[in-house]
């Protein structure tokens, strides 16, 4: 009896250490993973980006982030540029052991998203170039004025590259601020953004490779919604009088045409 009581404690205490064991790496890893984002983050974009929380299921290999914020590049007036209240991950635990880690999905729930410029440029196309010059930083010929690689961590090791098999953002909103027409101000749904097999192969993806790729859909998919939403603004402003509404037309036609042509970039 003696040893079969001893075998039951033996087996509750390793239960509970196990247990314990894991809710302390859960609760160091959110916040290594916190300081992480936060460090490497703003050099993959090149503009302020900060993460208020993230909490990691060790065992069930998923992840909830809140208050992710990229903000605007020196310039630009609006306090962001995207705004993140809820995103949540799943990843292949197995895959954290192998050089590609395997997400499954990621959903990102009601992003704010900014557009603020007009024609001679605007804040979400600069962020774009900005990413575009890390990716080339990591992966060209290497430049005296590139910024230092943030995928390559301080051992010298290679970065781990990404997968992500399922990409959905929904429910996201446009805060339109165009410059060309005095300031004027809107707010416009965007349709969901559903992208699939982003690093799929041998090779994955680089953290800059992945957020330049998700960020240009982010871009493109803003654009056309502001293209069109300035086309029928200035169908309402061919009501005006004649003078004033010609000089208004012109002024929108002019501005519809150069964002029309940021597509064929």
């Amino acid at each position: 009896m003696k040893i079969k009581k001893i075998l039951l404690w033996s087996g509750i205490a390793l239960v509970v250490l196990v247990a314990v064991t894991l809710l302390v790496v859960g609760i160091f890893l959110d916040g290594i993973v916190k300081t992480a984002v936060n460090t490497v983050g703003p050099k993959i974009v090149q503009v302020p980006l900060t993460l208020d929380s993230i909490h990691i299921g060790v065992l069930s290999g998923s992840a909830t982030v809140k208050g992710l914020v990229i903000g605007n590049p020196e310039g630009y007036k609006t306090a962001s540029a995207v705004s993140v209240g809820l995103a949540e991950v799943s990843v292949d635990v197995a895959s954290a052991l192998s050089d590609k880690i395997v997400i499954h999905s990621v959903r990102v729930e009601s992003p704010e998203i900014t557009f603020e410029g007009g024609l001679s440029g605007n804040n979400l196309s600069k962020i774009q170039a900005n990413l575009n010059d890390t990716v080339k930083s990591l992966t060209g010929p290497g430049s005296t004025n590139a910024p230092a690689a943030p995928s390559t961590p301080a051992t010298g090791k290679p970065a781990k590259k990404l997968e992500v098999d399922d990409f959905l953002i929904t429910g996201a909103k446009v805060h339109v601020s165009l410059t060309g027409l005095g300031g004027k101000e809107m707010t416009l749904p965007l349709p969901d953004i559903h992208l699939t097999d982003l690093g799929k192969g041998n090779d994955g993806l680089t953290p800059a490779d992945l957020a330049s790729q998700v960020f240009k859909a982010i871009s493109d998919s803003t654009l056309h919604e502001v293209t069109a939403a300035i086309g029928n603004l200035g169908k309402d402003v061919g009501n005006l009088g004649k003078d004033a509404g010609k000089a208004a037309v012109d002024t929108v036609n002019k501005i519809t045409s150069g964002l029309g042509g940021l597509f064929k970039k």
